[in-house]
C-alpha cells in the first residue's frame, strides 16, 4: 500500500482481498491475541536470534609464544556465519588468532544485538547495553580440502540474502533504504570479504558454553542440548536495516506509538525499534511514570514492549506485511471506539 506509513504517505487502507465486516472480526481477533500472547522470548530464543542477525563477533584467544601460552588473552573483531549449527569463523591471514590456536584451541566469542544509529546511543544514555550472547569453546583449524566447500556454502547463502533485497517490493525497499548509510546487512557486509579469497582464514568454532547476558548485565545460562543454533533464513540478517530504517522515519516511529497505545493502553511519548525476530518485535518506548503529586511535573522513563504477531514470518517481506496489518488494525480499533469509524 503506497499510502501507509511503512511505505512512504498516509493513511491506511483496507488490503483489496479483505471485506470490511470481516476486517472488523479478524481484527478484534487479532488485537485480543496479540494482548494475550505479548509473552517474552526465552533466553535460548534471544541468543538464536542474535547470533543469526549479526556477523560481526569479538573473538578471544590465549596469546602464544615460543614457549608456549603465557595466559594472556588477544582480542579482536572477526566475522562469523552459522552454517548447519557451527559458527565458522572469518579471520584475516595475518591475524595472531591464527598462531595462538596453533598452541592452545581454547577461546571465546562474544556476539552482540544489532543497535544501529540512534538506538545505541538512546541505549546508552539510559545506562543499557546491547545483549549480547557469551560462547566459550574450542577454534580449530579446518582441513585445507574443506575451506573452500565452507567459503562456497556462505557465498550461495549471503547471494540468496543479496538476490530478496534486490527484488523487494517497493515497501520493503523503502525501508531498508532508508537505513543509515553506515548500517549494513550481512551480505553487503560479508560479500566483499568473501570475494577476497586469499586474505582469510575460516576457522570452525566449537561451543563448550553459551550464556545470554542482557541489556542490564544479568546472565543466563543455555543448555546446549536443547539449544537450536539459528538456520538460513532471510529475515534476521536484515535486522540492523529494519530497525535502523523503521526508527529514522517519523511516520514510522508514530505508528509504533500507535501500537503501544492500543495494543498495551499506553500513552508514549517516543518509541523505537529495538528488535526484531520471527515472532514478533520488541519496542522502547518513553512512557510517563506514576505521579506522586499533583504539583509534580509529569516524568518519564523508557520501558520496553514486546509484540507478537498471530503466526510466525518467514521474511522480511512478512515481516512488513504484518507490520502494516498490525497498524490497520490498531487504526481501525482507535476509530470505532472513538465514532470516527
Amino acid at each position: 500500500d503506497p499510502h501507509h506509513p511503512f511505505t512512504p504517505g498516509g493513511a491506511p487502507s483496507l488490503p483489496r482481498h479483505i471485506s470490511a465486516s470481516s476486517w472488523c472480526a479478524r481484527g478484534a481477533e487479532a488485537m485480543a491475541m496479540a494482548k494475550a500472547k505479548s509473552t517474552a522470548l526465552s533466553a535460548a530464543e534471544k541468543c538464536r536470534n542474535i547470533l543469526g542477525a549479526s556477523w560481526e563477533a569479538h573473538l578471544n584467544t590465549i596469546k602464544a609464544d615460543a614457549k608456549g601460552s603465557k595466559g594472556e588473552v588477544y582480542t579482536s573483531r572477526v566475522h562469523y556465519m552459522v552454517q548447519k549449527g557451527m559458527p565458522y569463523l572469518i579471520v584475516p591471514e595475518n591475524d595472531m588468532h591464527n598462531i595462538n590456536i596453533i598452541i592452545d584451541e581454547r577461546g571465546s566469542l562474544s556476539v552482540s544485538s544489532p543497535v544501529p544509529g540512534r538506538l545505541a546511543s538512546l541505549l546508552k544514555s539510559i545506562n543499557k547495553l546491547p545483549p549480547r550472547v557469551a560462547m566459550t569453546g574450542d577454534v580449530l583449524r579446518m582441513k585445507e580440502t574443506k575451506i573452500p566447500v565452507i567459503a562456497e556454502s556462505f557465498k550461495k547463502a549471503i547471494l540468496k540474502e543479496h538476490k530478496a533485497a534486490s527484488e523487494a517490493t517497493y515497501g520493503v525497499s523503502t525501508v531498508l533504504s532508508s537505513a543509515s548509510a553506515t548500517c549494513r546487512s550481512r551480505s553487503e557486509g560479508l560479500l566483499s570479504l568473501l570475494n577476497e579469497e586469499s586474505s582469510y582464514n575460516i576457522l570452525k568454532f566449537e561451543i563448550g558454553s553459551c550464556v545470554f547476558i542482557d541489556s542490564l548485565g544479568s546472565s543466563h545460562n543455555i543448555e546446549l542440548d536443547t539449544f537450536e543454533p539459528p538456520k538460513a533464513d532471510l529475515l534476521l540478517p536484515f535486522s540492523a536495516k529494519l530497525i535502523d530504517g523503521i526508527n529514522r522515519s517519523d511516520p514510522r516511529r508514530r505508528a509504533l506509538i500507535l501500537f503501544c497505545f492500543e495494543y498495551f493502553d499506553v500513552t508514549a511519548r517516543d518509541a523505537v525499534l529495538l528488535s526484531v525476530d520471527h515472532h514478533g518485535f520488541e519496542v522502547l518506548a518513553r512512557v510517563p511514570e506514576r505521579a506522586t503529586a499533583p504539583d509534580v511535573p509529569q516524568q518519564y522513563h523508557w520501558k520496553e514492549f514486546r509484540f507478537t504477531f498471530k503466526e510466525a514470518v518467514k521474511d522480511v517481506e512478512d515481516f512488513c506485511r504484518m507490520l502494516v496489518e498490525l497498524e490497520e488494525e490498531a487504526l481501525h480499533s482507535v476509530k470505532s471506539y472513538s465514532g470516527l469509524g
